[in-house]
């Protein structure tokens, strides 16, 4: 390795990450046309193992689904949840009364923080033709202070969210989508309030490249020393960094502390990039809780049998919003907000 690249590794499912976050899933399912129900075909399902549904086959996975893919209600505490649509539709529903649903180019952020119920499911919106889902779920750490917050979601709206359009020497075009953090005096919307993301003094940046055949973009040096920064090249072909050349489906470790040139090859690349000072505080996980100690993990699943955390409003455990609806965040105080 150089004094750049700290470590290369191919990526599984889901993907490693670094303090503070805890890790990210990639999902790019290319479902079938849906049915009356905005699910699978019965027929379709067949040697799948519903309920369980990891394995890709036919070019999709059903996940913890049983008529519609995606993750029917489950509880999560003490961290957060950032999701990032780059295809298809998410429907969200929670114990506190939200609901929600977006596409391409959104992003939900959700703070679990005490507890919460939520859904995420993924809706077969088009009954004539295939319904394709690519979406990041990238989970958040809560340093101890903040982890028996409220709960709190909030939507990063596609036409809100800062976009850069670099064009290098050669016209190249590299697009930069900016979820969280700020580069060169571009800032991005603010997070959830009680977010790590949410004091500029932890580093966070979350940001989406797509870089033209050929390109090169330099992505700026963090503002803190301990600042850790992972990038995952998950489609295109090759990439060049300090010169070094990285193919497709591999994360690299790189030091934040130094501005970092990229260079595409020649197909489009993509990639997601995950920076941000660590919390290093103790993590305990066990499932959907992420605490810092044993006990806590014990005392959150004693909280969860006691209460639901505020049990399921909706009649559906894999509840979507129907068909007639477009992309709309209902809020637990009764606001809100719709488009399309």
């Amino acid at each position: 390795m150089s004094t750049v690249i700290k470590n290369i590794s191919p990526l599984g499912f889901p993907w490693k990450t670094q303090d503070p976050f805890l890790f990210c899933a990639h999902h790019r399912d290319y479902y079938p046309a849906g049915n009356a129900e905005l699910g699978v075909p019965e027929r379709e399902k067949a040697g799948r193992n519903i309920g369980q549904d990891f394995t890709i086959k036919d070019g999709y996975r059903m996940y913890h689904g049983s008529k519609v893919p995606g993750f029917p209600y489950h509880p999560h505490r003490g961290f957060e949840t950032i999701t990032i649509n780059k295809e298809g539709v998410v429907d969200h529903s929670d114990s506190m009364g939200g609901a929600g649903r977006f596409k391409a180019g959104d992003v939900q952020w959700m703070t679990a923080g005490k507890g919460i119920l939520h859904s995420e499911m993924f809706p077969l919106l088009n009954r004539d033709k295939e319904n394709t889902l690519e979406i990041f779920q990238v989970w958040l750490n809560l340093p101890r202070v903040s982890k028996m917050v409220p709960p709190h979601f909030k939507m990063l709206w596609n036409e809100d969210i800062p976009v850069i359009n670099h064009r290098d020497s050669l016209d190249n075009m590299t697009t930069v989508d900016l979820i969280a953090g700020e580069i060169n005096q571009l800032r991005s919307l603010d997070p959830t309030p009680d977010s790590w993301a949410a004091n500029e003094a932890n580093d966070v940046l979350v940001v989406t490249i797509k870089m033209e055949p050929g390109a090169t973009y330099t992505l700026p040096k963090a503002t803190q020393t301990s600042t850790k920064r992972t990038l995952y090249f998950y489609r295109g072909n090759a990439i060049e960094i300090a010169g070094t050349v990285i193919h497709e489906n591999h994360s690299i470790e790189v030091n934040a502390a130094v501005d970092l040139e990229i260079k595409n090859s020649a197909l489009d690349s993509y990639i997601l990039v995950l920076q941000g000072k660590p919390i290093n505080e103790p993590v305990a996980q066990h499932g959907p809780f992420v605490m810092n100690t044993n006990q806590e993990i014990r005392e959150a699943f004693a909280d969860y049998q006691e209460t639901q955390f505020g049990g399921w409003p909706w009649p559906q455990q894999e509840q979507v919003h129907g068909t007639e609806k477009g992309r709309f965040a209902l809020h637990s105080n009764g606001k809100e907000e719709k488009f399309d």
